[in-house]
């Protein structure tokens, strides 16, 4: 039992000597912020912008790349009243079919320019007219289509 104590200290001296020598090492070598900034530097919030000053439209898109989708619908035939009801809005969309684990699934791809017209009370209000409705953001690329 006294030789277990003993190295036990023994391996606890040489763990503290080992942890007491990296911290003194410098640290490494800092990179230059530059590096890491994208193309997009002039990114504002909305409450920096100018009142009269207009957002880019482009700015409206929850991330570049992705999509707002609205449907969910096993069948095309449910997804023509609410095309229709969207066209009479002025909300751009197209059907399209995407594989899921239940088969084809089909959505409607809302247009990059007349999602800034669907916020959050109007989704609202979608979704209680047309029973099922469900919107997801999806990425836009990459996505089997009816076509």
């Amino acid at each position: 039992m006294r030789w277990l104590f003993l190295l036990l200290l023994v391996l606890n001296v040489f763990y503290a000597g080992w942890h007491q020598q990296e911290a003194f090492q410098p640290p490494g070598e800092i990179r230059a912020l530059s590096l890491y900034k994208s193309n997009q530097q002039d990114i504002r919030l909305l409450s920096e912008s100018n009142p009269g000053q207009r957002v880019p439209a482009q700015a409206a898109a929850p991330i570049a790349g992705d999509c707002l989708y609205l449907g969910g619908y096993p069948k095309l035939d449910a997804l023509m009243p609410l095309e229709q009801r969207l066209a009479q809005v002025g909300v751009k969309a197209q059907a399209q079919v995407i594989n899921g684990d239940q088969g084809g699934v089909h959505w409607l791809r809302i247009d990059a320019q007349s999602q800034r017209l669907l916020d959050e009370s109007a989704l609202a209000g979608l979704s209680r007219e047309f029973n099922g409705l469900k919107h997801q953001i999806m990425p836009c690329e990459g996505i089997a289509t009816a076509e």
